[in-house]
């Protein structure tokens, strides 16, 4: 077919005009496909011959008057214009009556043509637009268009067209005709030339026809009446208005449809402005009146023309401001006051419209409009609210917040910063669809102050340093987040340029907080960072900038600091609620008088944080941190008092905090601590005690008070220096409980201290002898069991060794019931076996051997009962003070407590060792893995319920563990759980979102290390792979339409898959796998092309690179090439950048062939199981899987391995099947793939000639072939496949035969066809010399044009290596 379009048209079978005439013809189809496809080909041949298609198209159209298609007018605009027009003229107003299709498309043909023949058009037009004579409508709509859509070219015909029209504007009668009259004043009136004519003009329009019934006419008038206003004399327009301002404002009870009329009027309103009109005022009342009303209307967003009403009303507005500003301004503002919600939103839209856009009328009326703003500050409306921010954001960009009373805007902003969410009731849902939601508004209002902020430059000096006076109040609290980020921002501007006011002088501004208390305030938010909105990174930035007005000495340390612990909240870690940043500070800053009055001023902060008790209980702490590095004593003990004082000890977090406060300040003023406790037992809060007998009896003040003390003590002892607490026990700490609580004990001072604070406990417990009783004494003990300070772990654990001791000394089972917390308690212990600390290791054994004979007795067991089990313990203790890593684990290895826990706690035992991963110490965390995975392997079968969370958990842990043994060992776990519950371990892995983080992939990774395993898994994924749908169709938007999206959970897989063979260990089962998933991935491979990923995949927050929508695929590939020891084939591949080829749509098939050849040079074993597996894949629905496949067998077929290995016909079958495809990228592979056999196995031609010939044929004749990309693989195959022909095949000149036969009426001639035809058949013998004689003939005679061509075509063939085909061509030249 490509010779059809050479330059000059060759000679068809007919001729243009019969073509033309025949599908003229066809126009009146009754199918309007047809009719469609008659339309488009006569286009066609329209831009080849416009003037022989015109013409033969204006002629039907002439000898067929009564045919009626004018679809076909629009796009025969070439040539014979003055005809064209002519009869588009005629046809239009053939007919006196309106004929709106027909009468439209010739209308629309004479504007079509106007756009470039203007002249010609009007010459056409004014001769049926006469004067006197009522014109055809359509020739006036015609008038109208030209000047809508040819401006220009319509202005020397205007004073024509107007001294035609004016006069017969009274001869209209009906109101299509005068509604289109009305539209062309509309467009074309001229106040120069025609001021006195539009009066006239406009009476009519005025006093007949705006008083029509029809809706449409009278929105018509009245624009034109709009427009007109501007042009009319002064006089005539002030002599009008009394009656015009009226009418106007009547139709809006009219007609639904109100922006033409607010147009309208806003153009009268605007002459009469601009003229000085005095009648105005008398129209104001009314005016504003209705206006208000307009404006109050609510605005259907989804509907752009009560936008546009909304808009003029308020240009209304700005108008009547210039002459009327007082008036205006005060009609406003007292709506501001109105009962009426809808009004208060108007008048609130108005005022920001005056004040943005009457700026210099306005500003005079500054303070008037701050002192009326006020009154809907207080309102109680959201959606009032919302219109009030607008308008304070207008306000701030025109100098109002800088006068008096500003402040209260700024105010105002900042306590909708704080709002909190709106509360709904259950099934409870806003049914208004206008509602402001608090969220809505608070997020208005931290958009307001953040611009406040970035681009009114003039409130820089106004809201620095203002807005720190609301970090502290606690009402303001949710406004943290917002308000620090705009300090942050103002700040770091001011201290990047040295601006003088930068530095703050808290004497002047007394209503800021002081320095102490901004710190206090930032960081206890930083320490609790995810709550109030996420106040915490921002707080800590604010901080860091204003450092030098905290204190000049801190500058340094924070700026290193700081952004350290900006960078670990980014990664979502836990609350850094631990005063050590502070203490750091406190060094750096190295005042004391500054440190006295920070804690001061801390301790009457306190109250504030009534309501979070968490960040109270943080700030007793910081309070005692502070008061380590004061060394004023006196105002330590004032502090202490006011803690001990203030605390309101009914709530057990306050009274832990307060109790960890003061053991802080004990170890740097252990005397002072003492002293202040002695005196606060003693005190009279005290005297209705009866001792400690009474304690946790009832729930009264003094009760609570008593457990705040013991637990200060407790502290202290914990906190205090190890040299100094020996000294005070029996003086101090064992006299002042045993005066309120105990008796005292006359040994030791150490060992007295630390019974006697196990005794206190012992009491404590004996009140509740049970397990939650003992959960209830652990739970404070347990957090030092983990401490980095070894005598703290000692202490700790010596303790609770008592505490087991003296519950099983005490145990009376009398009831069964569950030891429920063993599991928990084993958890915390049995690590610190391995404690680096020997007397931990042994007080860790002691403890567990008590704790299962705890168990023991629980379950029936009596007191003197002995467990050889358990005994065995005894004798492992002793290995204890052996610290060899080797002695320890194995220790670790015998202690099989699993032996000894019922199945209904292995859960909590799990988790807790699962925590203990990331203790302080390494040997424990090791430990923690050790018997992790002892217990996995002897009781993991029967924890599928646990599996999913174990997991997660591993996987939240795995981010926080550095100890690289103890990585493999969660490895090792993980390995066991999927040797246990295989799919339940697949099933949550491939759950986790992509792109998959380190760790995710670390647990893949650690899948693959056992080889049986990996390829069970392997096989599972593969057997997803091959079943799931590879993407979805999803609507995204209107305009975008469908988009394909990459199917998540194939990407998932992919990526798994990927991760498992990065593993070393997997090599075997890759290799026995390979040919399997290399299918697999190929397949992945071609349906990941043009596949776009979702837009929520990366929606964690996290900061990864998010994976292409090719690359998961392409990557797993090439490592899977890689772990199969195909170094050979990755080698080329990534020389020619294949891999990006194949992730490139444009270069995929590229990509995809240069694998295949690197396969068959360096792979050619492997192939015959890769090419068995992709087989089937060539009958999916999937044109882009069948593509992807072809495309790698056809290249394939390029190599003579193909031969070698005996896949020959299976390939060639495949191609021969797909050259049936419906997709013709296949089609066109399978034939390039049919051709390349030439290349790849000449010998084989002969042998497939027919196949391959017939092959060749069906694709050069090839009709749904975009491009021509078939046809052009069928040449290219043919040349190769004749080349290696047996010139003596039969099957070679019967093959020749037919091609020529069936390639004939593509050449375009209809003598060469015929001759084809009737000489070229399989069983008649052909004369050459004449056949090539009488084909030259007609060559010579039909395609003059193409010997040059033919002529450069046939001597290539002179280097044939067959002498016929050489003679051949020479005859043909010679011919």
């Amino acid at each position: 077919m490509s010779i059809l379009y050479s330059l000059t048209p060759p000679p068809c079978l007919l001729s243009p005009s019969e073509v033309t005439l025949a599908l003229l013809d066809s126009a009146n189809d009754k199918d309007p496909v047809v009719r469609e496809q008659v339309r488009k080909s006569i286009l066609t041949l329209g831009k080849l011959q416009p003037n022989k298609v015109l013409s033969m198209c204006q002629d039907y159209l002439v000898k067929h008057p009564k045919v009626r298609h004018h679809h076909y007018y629009c796009h025969l605009l070439y040539a014979k214009i003055k005809s064209i027009i002519s009869l588009a003229s005629d046809e239009m107003t053939r007919s006196k009556d309106v004929v709106p299709d027909w009468q439209q498309a010739a209308s629309n043909i004479l504007v079509a043509v106007g756009n470039k023949y203007i002249n010609d058009i009007m010459e056409e037009i004014l001769s049926k637009f006469q004067p006197g004579i009522l014109p055809h409508f359509f020739v006036v709509q015609t008038l109208s268009s030209l000047s809508e859509s040819n401006v220009y070219g319509m202005v020397p015909f205007l004073n024509a067209i107007l001294g035609t029209m004016l006069p017969m504007l009274g001869m209209a009668k009906q109101d299509n005709m005068k509604w289109v009259f009305s539209s062309v004043l509309y467009l074309i009136i001229i106040k120069d030339t025609f001021s006195s004519e539009i009066y006239a003009a406009y009476d009519i329009l005025y006093c007949s026809w705006l008083q029509s019934r029809e809706s449409k006419l009278r929105l018509t008038v009245a624009e034109a009446v709009g427009s007109m206003s501007h042009l009319m004399a002064h006089d005539k327009l002030e002599e009008q208005l009394p009656k015009l301002i009226p009418t106007i404002l009547s139709l809006y009870k009219k007609n639904t449809e109100h922006y033409v009329i607010s147009k309208s009027l806003c153009q009268v309103l605007d002459a009469s402005v601009n003229m000085g009109s005095r009648v105005l005022e008398t129209q104001i009342d009314s005016l504003l009146t209705t206006l208000n009303q307009q404006v109050c209307a609510p605005v259907d967003y989804s509907n752009p023309l009560t936008v546009k009403n909304h808009n003029e009303v308020l240009r209304c507005f700005s108008i009547l401001a210039n002459t009327f500003p007082d008036r205006l301004v005060m009609f406003v503002l007292q709506k501001l006051e109105n009962s009426n919600e809808r009004i208060r939103m108007g008048s609130l839209s108005v005022l920001r419209h005056l004040i943005n856009s009457s700026t210099s009328i306005m500003e005079s009326k500054k303070l008037l409009i701050l002192a009326s703003i006020r009154q809907p500050l207080a309102d109680h409306s959201n959606k009032v609210k919302k219109r009030v921010v607008q308008v304070i954001s207008a306000m701030a960009h025109h100098g109002y917040l800088e006068l008096e009373g500003g402040d209260l805007l700024v105010k105002f902003i900042i306590q909708h910063c704080a709002l909190p969410d709106t509360y709904y009731r259950p099934g409870q849902r806003p049914s208004d669809p206008e509602e402001v939601t608090n969220e809505a508004l608070r997020s208005m209002c931290d958009n307001t102050l953040h611009l406040f902020t970035t681009t009114v430059g003039r409130l820089t000096d106004v809201l620095w340093p203002m807005l720190l006076y609301y970090l502290t109040p606690g009402q303001y609290s949710n406004a943290t987040a917002p308000l620090c980020k705009s300090l942050t921002l103002l700040g770091t501007k001011k201290r990047a340029s040295q601006e003088p006011n930068f530095n703050i002088d808290f004497n002047e501004h007394v209503n800021l907080p002081s320095p102490h208390i901004l710190m206090v305030r930032l960081l206890v938010n930083g320490s609790f960072p995810f709550r109030s909105r996420g106040h915490g990174a921002p707080s800590l930035s604010l901080l860091n900038v204003i450092s030098p007005n905290i204190h000049p000495n801190a500058e340094t340390l924070w700026e290193k600091e700081i952004p350290a612990l900006l960078s670990y909240l980014e990664g979502k870690g836990p609350q850094l609620n631990d005063p050590r940043f502070l203490a750091k500070s406190l060094v750096a800053i190295a005042d004391d008088k500054w440190s006295c009055q920070l804690a001061v001023e801390a301790t009457r902060y306190l109250s504030t944080y009534n309501q979070s008790l968490e960040e109270k209980s943080f700030l007793y702490r910081c309070i005692g941190v502070t008061l380590q590095h004061c060394s004023n004593k006196e105002v330590v003990q004032k502090q202490l008092q006011e803690m001990l004082i203030s605390a309101r000890h009914n709530d057990a977090i306050e009274r832990a905090g307060v109790a960890m406060g003061i053991g802080l300040c004990a170890s740097s003023h252990l005397d002072a601590t003492l002293a202040k406790l002695d005196d606060f037992g003693k005190s009279d809060a005290f005297k209705k005690a009866s001792g400690i007998f009474s304690l946790l009896k009832n729930d009264s003040d003094v009760e609570k008070m008593k457990s705040t003390l013991i637990l200060c003590y407790g502290y202290v002892a914990l906190r205090a220096p190890e040299d100094q607490i020996l000294s005070r026990i029996d003086s101090d700490i064992l006299r002042s409980i045993s005066n309120f609580y105990l008796l005292l004990f006359p040994q030791a001072l150490y060992k007295d201290t630390f019974n006697a604070l196990q005794e206190l406990l012992r009491n404590i417990l004996a009140r509740d002898l049970s397990p939650n009783g003992l959960q209830s004494v652990f739970k404070h003990i347990e957090e030092w069991l983990s401490s980095g300070q070894g005598h703290e772990r000692e202490r700790a654990m010596n303790t609770t060794a008592h505490i087991l001791e003296f519950y099983f000394n005490n145990l009376h089972v009398k009831n069964m019931v569950t030891f429920h917390n063993l599991g928990s308690l084993l958890g915390r212990l049995a690590p610190r076996c391995t404690d680096p600390n020997p007397l931990v290791r042994r007080a860790a054994i002691d403890c567990i051997y008590t704790l299962l004979y705890i168990q023991l007795r629980y379950e029936g067991f009596s007191l003197d009962y002995k467990d050889d089990s358990v005994e065995r313990l005894i004798t492992l203790r002793e290995s204890m003070d052996n610290p060899d890593h080797s002695v320890l684990y194995k220790t670790c290895s015998e202690l099989i407590i699993s032996k000894r826990l019922p199945q209904q706690q292995l859960n909590t035992l799990i988790f807790m060792l699962i925590e203990g991963l990331v203790d302080s110490q390494s040997n424990c965390s090791r430990a923690s893995s050790v018997l992790l995975n002892t217990l996995l392997k002897n009781r993991g079968a029967g924890l599928q319920d646990l599996v999913s969370e174990m997991l997660e958990v591993l996987h939240i842990r795995l981010q926080m563990i550095s100890e690289e043994q103890v990585k493999v060992s969660v490895a090792q776990s993980i390995l066991i759980l999927a040797t246990q519950h295989l799919q339940t371990v697949i099933n949550t892995l491939i759950s986790y979102p992509l792109p998959f983080d380190s760790w995710s992939c670390e647990m893949w990774i650690a899948l693959g290390a056992d080889s049986k395993l990996a390829s069970q898994i392997m096989e599972m994924l593969m057997e997803k792979l091959n079943i799931m749908v590879p993407y979805v169709d999803k609507k995204e938007s209107m305009m975008r339409g469908a988009i394909i999206f990459y199917a998540i959970l194939l990407c998932q897989m992919t990526c798994a898959l990927k991760e498992m063979m990065l593993n070393g260990q997997s090599q075997e089962a890759v290799v026995s796998l390979f040919p399997q998933l290399f299918s697999s991935l190929l397949v992945r491979l071609g349906s990941s092309v043009g596949v776009t990923l979702p837009k929520d995949i990366n929606s964690s927050g996290t900061h990864r690179k998010s994976p292409t929508k090719l690359s998961a695929a392409v990557e797993a590939l090439r490592i899977l090439l890689a772990r199969a020891q195909l170094d050979h084939v990755v080698k080329p591949l990534d020389q020619e950048g294949a891999w990006d080829k194949m992730k490139d749509p444009q270069q995929h098939i590229t990509g995809v062939t240069l694998l295949a050849r690197a396969m068959a040079k360096h792979a050619g074993p492997r192939l015959p199981a890769i090419v068995e597996c992709l087989c089937p894949c060539l009958n999916n629905i999937y044109e882009c899987q069948r593509v992807t496949i072809t495309a790698f067998f056809s290249e394939l077929l390029n190599h003579h391995v193909v031969t070698e290995l005996m896949m020959m016909d299976v390939l060639m079958n495949n191609m021969m099947e797909r050259i049936s495809d419906p997709c013709c990228t296949v089609r066109m592979l399978a034939v390039r793939g049919l051709g390349n056999i030439a290349v790849g196995s000449p010998e084989k031609v002969n042998k497939y000639a027919k196949e391959l010939l017939a092959a060749m044929s069906s694709g050069m004749e090839e009709k749904d072939d975009p491009g021509k990309r078939i046809t052009l693989e069928a040449m290219s195959g043919l040349s190769k496949v004749l080349l290696y022909l047996d010139k003596k095949n039969v099957q070679l000149l019967v093959a020749c035969k037919y091609a020529m036969r069936v390639c004939a009426p593509v050449v375009g001639s209809e003598l060469i066809t015929t001759m084809f035809q009737n000489h070229l058949h399989e069983d008649k013998s052909l004369h050459y010399g004449e056949f090539i004689n009488d084909l030259t003939k007609y060559i010579i005679q039909d395609f003059p044009g193409m010997l040059n061509f033919y002529h450069i075509t046939v001597i290539q063939f002179f280097k044939s290596s067959w002498a016929e085909v050489r003679a051949g061509a020479a005859m043909f030249i010679g011919r």
